[in-house]
């Protein structure tokens, strides 16, 4: 079935629901597992821009580095206690879109099955927030499986 599971994640509950889902079928499966967060730098860099006086971009850029690190290893914590051995990549971009960094870093891995959250955002929220789920449907060529917000 799969071998190589990549899930991906943020702090949100959504994303700790593909978490467990992703673990489980790893335990189960006996596959691989990677464990991916992408930080979006885009909006730090873009505001830096003209600012370097009033924020220390570089300085933002690597909290967001050490929060991204430590979800990361709360995550292989978790994992390592259903017994899953799991590899984690922290994704980086100021350039790039969320999903493609999260398609791209998955097709490095070889990842047969993509799991992540989804949100559920429809009407104005979507508009105004998007979607990355969305996205990822539209242009991911690996399978993905998205968990829903109960």
């Amino acid at each position: 079935m799969y071998s190589r599971i990549f899930v991906a994640i943020d702090n949100s509950s959504t994303a700790q629901k593909a978490l467990d889902e992703a673990i489980e079928l790893s335990a189960k499966l006996g596959a691989s597992l990677c464990i991916g967060t992408a930080l979006d730098e885009a909006p730090v860099t873009q505001h830096g821009m003209g600012l370097g006086s009033y924020i220390d971009v570089d300085k933002v850029k690597q909290e967001m580095r050490d929060t991204g690190n430590a979800l990361l290893e709360r995550a292989a914590a978790k994992a390592k206690v259903a017994g899953c051995d799991p590899y984690c990549i922290l994704i980086e971009s100021d350039s790039k879109r969320l999903s493609d960094m999260i398609i791209e870093a998955a097709s490095q891995w070889n990842a047969d099955l993509i799991v992540m959250g989804t949100h559920g955002r429809r009407g104005f929220e979507r508009l105004l927030v998007g979607s990355v789920a969305e996205h990822m449907i539209r242009t991911a060529t690996t399978t993905l499986l998205l968990v829903r917000k109960m």
